[in-house]
């Protein structure tokens, strides 16, 4: 906002790189800026000159069409009479037919236009003032301003009386609005579509608006410079500030036009003087940096400490420590250990392996000593018992 900015330069028309003096900017153009008010009107404000149109209500219907009606295997459309062309016969009147009427077909007593409040539009201008003078947003909506020693750009009142349209020029390229005028120039393109058609042939990106007080020829001279447009201060419009519904258009005011935008809109204290009943809109907030007031020190030391809840066990999902082996070191804290023991044990180069290896070999001794001693029990028993039926057989011989 352009706010900060009490007073403007005056360029001299003819000599614009010299200042001639200063004027206090008014009130307006420190008013919010309301990019969704200006939409919203632009919006309403656009459809307000449209021209009624609609099909002829007679479309599709220029035949004697009737339908055959059942029995013959077709349609019960209304079908062409007469015979011996490819016209004849064909379904007519319906809207999926070929050249029958259109479903719902538009009519010109349609509502076109839109009635807009007179303070909802007062406002919205006032907003679309206030960004004129915000180079960012002059630079957002594609002007070149570069050049231009200051916005916004207001001028001397001679510039009212210029008859020339190479003059107009002039004064602009002094400005610094030749790079503007280039562009405008170069972007001139053939519509797409029937517009072409239709006595707007060529599309243009927008150039200055020039608001003038006094029309002393500055109409005139302004009005042919492709891109340019004029405007009484009398008579702004919200579709001339903010085209497309985006504010920020360069404009170049002349001195007794700034002046005189202090008696229209007035300030935030005293109503305007020539709107009745109208006061120029308050921003909300004097401050939108709204991470700088939170992180303020002020604020910051009366607020409490960040509240935390607590984590509910209710719905946890359970794990199961014979698959996790994190759970499973919470409930067994020497499981971890338990399995690194395990893992160790079937190195043969750890000294848990050897040991455990030399624990095999005395095992498998072991073992084969006691299947030695079982072989050999059991073949003594055998032995004795074959030899003890021997020795009876001997005692009976005898």
């Amino acid at each position: 906002m352009a706010t900060a900015r009490p007073v403007a330069s005056v360029f001299q028309y003819d000599a614009p790189e010299t200042s001639k003096n200063t004027v206090a900017l008014p009130h307006v153009f420190s008013a919010p800026l309301r990019a969704d008010l200006v939409r919203l009107v632009h919006t309403g404000m656009n459809k307000n000159k449209r021209q009624a149109m609609a099909v002829k209500d007679e479309a599709g219907y220029d035949t004697a069409a009737i339908s055959w009606g059942t029995g013959r295997a077709v349609a019960r459309i209304p079908r062409v009479p007469g015979g011996g062309t490819h016209r004849s016969g064909q379904g007519a009147f319906g809207n999926m037919c070929r050249g029958g009427g259109m479903f719902n077909p538009t009519k010109t007593w349609r509502r076109w236009h839109r009635k807009v409040n007179t303070t909802q539009k007062r406002h919205a201008l006032a907003a679309a003032v206030s960004a004129t003078a915000v180079p960012a947003l002059v630079m957002a909506r594609g002007h070149q301003i570069g050049e231009l020693a200051e916005i916004p750009c207001i001028v001397s009142d001679g510039a009212e009386k210029i008859q020339k349209t190479k003059d107009a020029v002039a004064m602009l390229t002094k400005l610094g609005a030749e790079d503007e005028l280039a562009k405008v120039q170069a972007s001139k393109k053939v519509r797409r579509g029937k517009g072409k058609m239709r006595n707007r042939r060529y599309v243009m990106r927008k150039g200055p608006l020039v608001v003038y007080a006094n029309d002393e020829g500055i109409s005139k001279s302004f009005r042919n410079i492709p891109g340019v447009d004029v405007s009484s201060v009398e008579r702004l419009n919200l579709l001339q500030l903010a085209p497309g519904g985006h504010f920020g258009r360069f404009c170049v005011f002349t001195e007794s036009a700034v002046k005189r935008l202090g008696e229209l809109f007035g300030t935030n204290k005293v109503g305007s003087s020539a709107k009745k009943g109208y006061t120029l809109p308050r921003s909300l907030m004097t401050n939108t940096d709204i991470a700088r007031i939170i992180n303020s020190n002020e604020v910051q030391s009366v607020l409490e400490v960040a509240k935390t809840t607590p984590v509910s066990k209710v719905g946890r999902q359970r794990k199961n420590p014979l698959k996790n082996k994190s759970v499973l070191a919470r409930i067994m804290p020497y499981a971890p250990a338990l399995a690194k023991v395990g893992k160790l044990a079937h190195d043969k180069n750890s000294v848990i392996g050897k040991v455990n290896a030399k624990k095999a070999v005395k095992k498998n001794a072991a073992k084969k000593a006691h299947k030695a001693a079982k072989r050999t029990f059991f073949r003594n028993l055998a032995g004795a018992y074959d030899v003890a039926p021997a020795a009876e057989e001997a005692a009976d011989e005898e």
